[in-house]
């Protein structure tokens, strides 16, 4: 899977498995009694942020968008999701049945998590620009400040930050709403394919 590119190693937790090459070498040394070396198990250390845009445009985007989660639940241990529509404001939510009574602040995201997150984003990118570049630009609520605002100070916070996007990479075109999200993503979108994932996770992993 693509997403093992991403990947950092690291021993954490109870020492609970056996260091088969330790327990070799500690019992030669000791004229063959048996001392075994156990070692915590190996997880993922990297640290994950994955933002779903979700509704709308996205429905049909639903199986491949599942799968990703799959995975990365998988392949991630430190990893946490949230849901947006269409664009960033400010907030996001983790529960789509009680999207509109708990929602979760994209400040105390900012704060909560440190720079060394690998910062993800997955959605399709087209609307109308205004809800990126103006307040009140979201078709859902009033928005003091242009989603464009947020996506920077995403961006600005954290040192990696990539765009999966589900949509075939000869549909982008360099305008509109997706043009400007290439923009502010530094032109780090990638479509959702096994290749565009290899690409991604090369970037995020430098």
């Amino acid at each position: 899977m693509a997403l093992r590119r991403l990947r950092k190693f690291a021993r954490q937790g109870a020492a609970d498995q056996l260091d088969m090459d330790d327990t070799i070498r500690s019992t030669a040394r000791n004229a063959g009694y048996l001392d075994l070396k156990m070692v915590p198990e190996r997880h993922n250390a990297v640290k994950v942020l994955i933002f779903f845009d979700v509704g709308g445009s996205m429905d049909p985007h639903v199986k491949v968008c599942e799968e990703l989660f799959s995975a990365a639940r998988l392949e991630f241990k430190h990893m946490e999701y949230f849901y947006f529509h269409n664009f960033i404001y400010e907030s996001v939510w983790k529960n789509n049945i009680r999207r509109m009574n708990e929602t979760l602040s994209t400040w105390d995201i900012l704060h909560k998590y440190t720079p060394d997150y690998k910062v993800i984003f997955v959605g399709d990118a087209t609307m109308a620009p205004y809800e990126i570049t103006h307040p009140g630009g979201s078709i859902e609520h009033w928005n003091e400040e242009a989603g464009a605002t947020w996506f920077q100070r995403v961006s600005e916070h954290f040192r990696k930050v990539v765009w999966l996007n589900p949509l075939p990479e000869s549909y982008w075109g360099s305008g509109g709403s997706l043009g400007i999200t290439k923009q502010l993503v530094n032109n780090h979108m990638y479509p959702l394919t096994i290749e565009g994932l290899e690409s991604a996770m090369k970037h995020l992993s430098k």
